[in-house]
């Protein structure tokens, strides 16, 4: 790569320096402190101010594990360099952070591609207005997407040199996988799935008897799991001495210890939501908002009787504004008929319907672009915008399927894929179908849509 940058430095300069602009673009023209962001905060001072992991409560600090300590501690060392909730200075240092994530694509692109298609992918990651959209936002995506095309990166590293197992790779790829899953607990699909794919290496090299030494993937293998877990040892063991809780990542729904979660409800969800729409109508109302009877689909009812009984059951939510066990026992019934009436929507027609929602969206969810872009009644600009940033989310698309099927690749793309594949198919089990949990998986997007641009000629695709 340093090769690289020296023959090309003025195309990186310039490349770079419009990235930079576009980010700053966001920053102060979109910036976004959310919930979420101030729930982060939060943690981080009461760890930085009096030392305690924990929410500020009513008249005392609870110590909690509802979010795992990676952008906690990241607040916490800015404010204690800038000031207490210096959030402008959180997301100019994420976009010193995307900037890495832009050398790293490139770096990656170059592994499993071509020098050529390096230039490319670094060229599509600084001016993708969705990595740069998320750098202006105080949440965990930047850094996440950082950290998983570090692993992935040093996973292909490792990947060339399992005859004489570079250690030093594996280390940093299990100190990439720790780092991201200290982040966001899903980062733990980076272990599953490049520990899969040196399974499938190590099952061929037994079953053929060539290719990579059996000793040499298991050793790496080995290293990966050491390193990666051990990251968690320090947070698993605080939460086994605190709550008395085996947890080594956080609860699945954010909840706080002992609290009751609506788990009827999140399964009657899961039966007919299919889109971003319906989390912000529906999903995020609940608790403390009232729901609107009117705003859920048609898919959501099978027949008139169970039209009424949903009706029932929100207007009984509605009263209390809170799911109370009685009711989410309502739910779960309502929801396992459901099931019962069509697995096949259930388990395999409405999450790829998720699937496709949140990979083709114009990923406007912390723009002010109304998210029903489609009844083309929102501001003029706003409109506009919706429709631009859904017409470049589905060129980068269609050009990584066509650049996939095209380009010429190194051996070990298939762990880029894997992983892809492997986040995409655990997406579709969510109920909360938001389109930025796919923006880990757009590094690749971006690589496999340079490849896209190769030139048949091998000298040209090398220079």
């Amino acid at each position: 790569m340093r090769e690289l940058l020296r023959k090309h430095l003025r195309f990186f300069l310039v490349a770079t320096l419009a990235g930079v602009a576009l980010r700053l673009l966001f920053i102060f023209r979109f910036p976004g402190v959310s919930t979420d962001s101030f729930v982060y905060g939060d943690i981080a001072k009461n760890w930085l101010q009096h030392g305690i992991y924990g929410l500020t409560g009513i008249n005392d600090i609870s110590p909690t594990y509802i979010r795992l300590p990676g952008y906690p501690a990241f607040l916490a060392a800015v404010f204690a360099i800038f000031g207490m909730e210096h959030y402008r200075a959180v997301l100019v240092l994420q976009l010193l952070v995307d900037l890495g994530t832009c050398f790293l694509t490139a770096d990656l692109a170059r592994r499993v591609v071509s020098p050529r298609a390096a230039r490319i992918a670094f060229l599509l990651t600084a001016l993708c207005p969705f990595l740069a959209n998320y750098v202006a936002n105080a949440l965990t995506e930047t850094w996440e997407v950082f950290f998983t095309v570090l692993a992935l990166d040093l996973a292909v590293v490792g990947l060339d040199h399992l005859t004489d197992t570079s250690i030093t790779a594996w280390v940093g790829c299990g100190l990439a996988i720790g780092a991201a899953t200290l982040l966001r607990p899903d980062g733990v699909l980076l272990l599953v799935a490049i520990g899969a794919y040196l399974l499938v290496i190590l099952l061929r090299s037994l079953r053929e008897r060539t290719g990579p030494p059996p000793a040499g993937v298991i050793k790496a293998g080995f290293i990966l799991a050491l390193v990666s877990l051990a990251t968690l040892l320090p947070w698993t063991l605080r939460n086994q001495h605190r709550f008395h809780e085996f947890q080594p990542l956080a609860p699945r729904y954010a909840n706080e210890e002992n609290a009751f979660v609506p788990l009827g409800f999140n399964r009657w969800m899961r039966t007919w939501i299919a889109d971003y729409t319906s989390v912000e109508d529906i999903y995020w109302a609940v608790p403390g908002n009232p729901v609107d009877v009117d705003k859920l689909p048609d898919r959501t009812f099978d027949s008139p009787s169970q039209h009424e009984q949903t009706v029932q059951l929100l207007n009984d939510y509605n009263d209390a504004l809170h799911v109370t066990p009685e009711l989410d026992a309502r739910f779960a019934t309502l929801a396992a008929e459901r099931v019962h009436h069509s697995s096949l929507r259930y388990y395999i027609v409405l999450p790829l319907m998720r699937i496709a929602d949140m990979w083709l969206r114009p990923r406007t969810e912390t723009l002010p672009s109304d998210t029903k872009w489609w009844e083309f009644d929102d501001d003029p600009r706003w409109l506009a915008l919706s429709l631009v940033l859904g017409i470049v989310n589905l060129a980068y698309v269609v050009a990584a399927a066509a650049g996939l099927a095209r380009g010429r690749f190194a051996p070990h793309l298939g762990v880029l894929l894997t992983f892809v594949i492997l986040r995409t198919l655990f997406l579709g089990t969510l109920e909360n179908p938001e389109p930025r949990y796919t923006l880990e998986c757009y590094p690749i997007v971006i690589i496999l849509a340079a490849a896209l641009f190769q030139p048949r000629s091998r000298k040209l695709r090398e220079e």
